[in-house]
């Protein structure tokens, strides 16, 4: 269902990017390069850098897109809403994302961060493609609740953005595909590479880990990396994890995009980096905490009606991972170390 959607939405990119030639030349265009940050110890860049190249005047035009409220219904709610910087770009506290008129979401926001890395979006999948990622939230009716057409007529009507755009884009149209691919600029330089961990397998500056971190990050290598793996803490595939059925929400997960019944209560793996800024967790922000989240995964799991990943199933035919206390504490002391203060903190980042 949620497939079909989203092909009729990339057909209504596609018709209002044909609001203005592609071959009109606007003098004002600006293609001043920016360097995308590719880490060593990360894999390859996914994002087609050569069909959307991150520019000066692009960067700041979708900068100023992720916090304009003009895309919403009410002109008051932007990405930036839902999407706080200090918390990893997450809705700090809120167990679900809400919006337009109090609206009340299913699902917690995720973190933004290495999106460029990345090939599939939320929870479910849903989005295949980050030029395709913000038309979820802009025209969901709990969180901006808004048109494409509608963003679009306010932007052409502000002065900043006429001028903006004839900067950002060679063409200067402000239309559907150049305002996605601004907003995507924006968020394929939004890498976080330079946490205590980042600096410790890289060898820079004498970093190291005390005891309890190395304990945490051998139990993590045995116990957690076989779906939180890479240096991107996630293998970005989609999971049944034994969660208890929220009977308020009986969000299904996956099933939703393709309703194949194999994909029931399934969601994708969630990146750990800055996890100790992003809570709370899971995909409905059940957990309120890291502890939770390990005694959880030790002795919380359940048969949901879906077919919970045989990574969980223990030799006796129940469902976890055992952890020690011990354990469960160097894990955690090992998880602050991929906190990324210079990330949180980046004034490129920041709000004008």
């Amino acid at each position: 269902m949620k497939k079909e959607i989203l092909a009729i939405l990339t057909v209504i990119v596609l018709l209002c990017s044909c609001t203005q030639s592609s071959d009109d030349v606007v003098g004002s265009y600006e293609a001043i390069p920016l360097v995308v940050n590719k880490p060593s110890n990360f894999p390859d860049i996914v994002y087609n850098l050569d069909n959307n190249q991150v520019t000066e005047a692009g960067f700041e035009l979708g900068k100023k897109l992720f916090y304009e409220g003009k895309l919403s219904a009410n002109n008051a709610i932007p990405c930036a809403f839902c999407h706080e910087q200090a918390f990893a770009f997450t809705h700090h506290e809120h167990t679900v994302s809400h919006g337009l008129n109090g609206g009340v979401g299913k699902r917690n926001a995720p973190p933004m961060q290495n999106l460029a890395y990345q090939s599939e979006f939320m929870w479910d999948g849903a989005a295949t493609h980050l030029d395709l990622l913000s038309i979820i939230p802009i025209t969901s009716e709990v969180e901006m609740g808004e048109t494409l057409s509608n963003v679009l007529s306010k932007l052409k009507a502000d002065p900043y953005y006429q001028t903006q755009f004839e900067k950002a884009f060679k063409n200067g149209a402000i239309n559907s595909e150049n305002m996605l691919k601004a907003l995507s600029q924006f968020m394929v330089m939004m890498v976080s590479s330079n946490s205590k961990y980042d600096k410790y397998v890289r060898q820079e500056g004498n970093v190291s880990f005390s005891k309890k971190e190395r304990d945490g990050l051998d139990t993590f290598k045995n116990k957690c990396a076989s779906c939180h793996a890479t240096d991107l803490f996630t293998d970005q595939t989609y999971r049944n994890t034994g969660l208890p059925i929220n009977p308020r929400l009986n969000d299904k997960g996956r099933f939703v995009i393709f309703e194949n019944s194999d994909d029931l209560y399934k969601f994708k793996v969630p990146s750990l980096r800055n996890i100790e800024k992003s809570k709370p967790y899971m995909h409905d922000g059940r957990l309120s905490s890291l502890e939770a989240v390990l005694n959880f995964y030790d002795n919380g799991m359940v048969e949901n009606g879906g077919l919970v990943d045989p990574i969980f199933k223990k030799e006796d035919g129940s469902l976890g991972i055992s952890l020690t206390p011990y354990e469960k504490e160097s894990i955690i002391a090992f998880l602050k170390t991929l906190t990324d203060n210079e990330f949180l903190t980046d004034d490129r980042f920041a709000e004008f």
